[in-house]
């Protein structure tokens, strides 16, 4: 009897017609159809970007579980890598063309400092120097200056310097004028201080350091004001 299971073109006619069985697969080749399979469904894995793994999440069954969280937590430690190697660590400069791509649309979770200027005013130019610093210390927080009528038209100078926090789009504070500042004497740690009040900056300071020289000034004030028995002992006089 002629094996049902030989490759000859009599059985594969005999099939099509449906009066032989199909032909039996070996078990050695099933495995590696499976084996295939496998390796084309983890190829796939690779090449999706975290969002596509999301997207896809549904198609895959419960035994690719464990390989879709392998792949989205070696995309998530890619995508960590990109933010860290494009950390901002300086102050950029831009033009009012460049406010809408530069503040408003600077991404998720990006926080922006905008600070307006003008050469000239030294005000302006001891918080560049601040920020600066600030840049390298905050490499998370996006520091941006620019020259005032520059960004924005006919921006008057009594207002500067002028700093503008943003955060995905929105204002969250701004601040104007030189008063708001403290003058010339602003330290770096009192600016650090109110950008961290805004949000903008994760400070490790514990307290506003502006709060201890007020202290003091007070302290000096009150030591060298009369106390009321001196009063009392000049009055006798």
């Amino acid at each position: 009897m002629q094996d049902p299971n030989e490759d000859t073109e009599w059985n594969d006619i005999l099939r099509k017609k449906g009066i032989l069985p199909p032909k039996e697969v070996p078990k050695e080749d099933e495995e590696e159809e499976a084996l295939a399979l496998q390796q084309s469904v983890v190829k796939t894995y690779e090449s999706m970007t975290l969002e596509e793994l999301e997207e896809n999440e549904d198609e895959f069954g419960e035994d690719d579980e464990a390989a879709i969280e392998m792949y989205r937590q070696k995309r998530l430690a890619e995508w960590k890598a990109a933010e860290m190697k494009n950390k901002f660590v300086e102050v950029g400069e831009i033009s009012g063309q460049d406010y809408i791509k530069e503040v408003n649309e600077a991404g998720p979770g990006i926080w922006v400092i905008l600070h307006l200027y003008k050469p000239g005013i030294p005000l302006c130019t001891l918080i560049n120097q601040h920020l600066s610093v600030l840049a390298r210390k905050f490499p998370q927080t996006k520091f941006l200056k620019s020259i005032s009528t520059t960004c924005i038209p006919n921006y008057p100078d009594h207002n500067l310097p002028t700093i503008f926090v943003y955060h995905e789009g929105d204002m969250k504070a701004q601040y104007i004028g030189p008063l708001v500042f403290g003058g010339i004497n602003l330290k770096l740690d009192e600016l650090e201080w109110k950008l961290s009040e805004s949000g903008a900056v994760k400070t490790e300071l514990e307290e506003n350091p502006k709060k201890q020289i007020e202290d003091k000034l007070m302290s000096s004030i009150r030591s060298s004001l009369p106390s009321r028995r001196d009063s009392d002992d000049s009055d006798q006089d």
